[in-house]
């Protein structure tokens, strides 16, 4: 693993530095004359960067999965309505919306290492409260608390990997989207068992998560009061494609960290004018379009196999299979990404998946259920794909938090009415015919959005074009 990460690092700085900028880059995170220069990188910052990413990565899904496993006892507990509990199963990608949005202005205020802490006490308090709030409201209420720290930290990952890791987005995205999908599929196998094992209360069932969120506290509370991890050298070099020599600045290298300090994040740069970029907005629908199919395959495909005679048990299990095909993969498509000039093939092959895996669930549900159940679980793994081409598309830590929020907000909004809508036309038609042949007419486009945001490209240069 380590010596394809080294292999990574030094394809992106043959792309993306000259040898006179990469000591310009050194002398700018050093200091400048009569300043006193900041200290050497420490290798337990790295660390423990890395372990929060992970620990971060594994708590960004369990307050949605965990609580799908257990939503009828949720109902019956607290005499949810049918209506409510709908609109429950639709709160997460509202939250990632909304909430999203305010990520880069808190970064820069307080840094996203600060703000990704926060997010991760957030995550602990409304997953630790809401099971014992006793009413619809409560509940609701400390679901949205819970899913404001996942929204922040969904939009600040990238911004840590860009800043930390500038050369190595590719196996850094990949290892967090790993643990992302694992955080994903775990919650969902084992909530039930589990909460027999606690006495077959569902409030235990649910709350015990609030201690795996915890765990994730401690690494970025360690980075915060230590800022003494100092910024990685050459962080806020452009990474990834489409990157210019000597691109770095000293704004950039000054805020590597990914636990910069507030006056550090301040200085960022922040003239990036994002909707002027048209790969943003691609990238922003790719982003919307992958999620649409996702959540759509969580929520429906168990259905579409009961449908077509398959047992309820086999349908659950045919749903892990789909959400643990992410878990491999995750890893993989990001580090083989970083590696291609152009990653819409990538885009390409994952929407064919999909198309392929649609065309099964129409003509042989039953039959070929395994088969479609993987090509799905392919499929999905556009995520860490979108992921990746956020630090791959931008050249600054200031243009990867813009980017990140842009995409991830306005996607989330795109992806909001197809679960519903999918519903809708089940309901009316009676069967998975038209749901089908949405869910296919939707992956179309998003093969396209997917092809034009893998071009060598940066939202940056684009921006600055369009402005002139």
């Amino acid at each position: 693993m380590m010596g394809g990460m080294a292999s990574e690092e030094t394809r992106t700085e043959t792309r993306t530095t000259t040898s006179t900028s990469q000591p310009m880059a050194l002398r700018s995170s050093s200091g400048t004359a009569g300043e006193s220069p900041k200290p050497a990188p420490r290798a337990w910052g790295t660390g423990l960067v890395i372990v929060g990413l992970v620990l971060t990565a594994l708590n960004l899904r369990p307050a949605i999965t965990s609580l799908g496993a257990l939503l009828e006892e949720v109902r019956a507990g607290l005499g949810m309505s049918g209506s409510v509990a709908g609109l429950l199963t639709s709160v997460p990608t509202l939250c990632f919306a909304v909430f999203g949005v305010m990520a880069p202005r808190l970064a820069r205020r307080f840094g996203p290492g600060t703000v990704v802490c926060a997010g991760m006490v957030a995550i602990t308090a409304g997953l630790a409260i809401r099971p014992f709030l006793g009413n619809t409201a409560g509940f609701l209420a400390a679901s949205a608390l819970a899913l404001m720290g996942i929204a922040v930290s969904n939009i600040l990952m990238p911004v840590i990997v860009k800043r930390w890791f500038p050369d190595r987005v590719g196996s850094m995205t990949g290892l967090y989207s790993m643990a992302m999908a694992l955080g994903t599929a775990a919650p969902a196998a084992v909530t039930v068992p589990m909460t027999g094992a606690l006495g077959g209360s569902w409030q235990w069932g649910l709350a015990v998560w609030a201690g795996v969120a915890a765990l994730a506290v401690v690494p970025w509370v360690l980075l915060v009061r230590g800022r003494g991890a100092a910024p990685v050298p050459g962080a806020g070099l452009a990474s990834g494609s489409g990157s210019a020599p000597g691109a770095a600045s000293a704004s950039d290298t000054a805020s590597a960290s990914g636990v910069a300090s507030a006056s550090e994040a301040r200085r960022e740069p922040d003239a990036v004018r994002i909707t002027r970029s048209r790969t943003a907005w691609a990238l922003a629908v790719f982003f919307g379009l992958q999620a649409t199919a996702a959540y759509i395959t969580m929520g429906w495909m168990p259905q579409i196999f009961r449908d077509a005679g398959v047992p309820a048990g086999t349908a659950g299990l045919l749903l892990a299979v789909t959400m643990v095909m992410g878990v491999p993969l995750s890893f993989v498509i990001p580090r083989v990404a970083t590696r291609l000039p152009h990653q819409g093939p990538i885009a390409i092959a994952l929407g064919l998946c999909g198309l392929t895996g649609y065309a099964g669930l129409y003509f042989a549900p039953a039959g070929g259920a395994w088969a479609w159940a993987l090509l799905l679980g392919i499929a999905n793994c556009a995520f860490p794909l979108a992921l990746t081409l956020i630090g791959m598309r931008t050249r600054s830590s200031a243009g990867v938090a813009k980017l990140s929020a842009f995409a991830q907000s306005t996607g989330y909004l795109i992806s909001i009415p197809g679960p519903l809508l999918v519903g809708v036309l089940y309901q009316h038609s009676g069967g998975w015919g038209l749901p089908l042949a949405l869910m296919t007419a939707l992956m179309i486009p998003q093969i396209v959005v997917g092809f034009l945001a893998g071009r060598d490209r940066t939202v940056e240069e684009e921006a600055a074009r369009r402005a002139r």
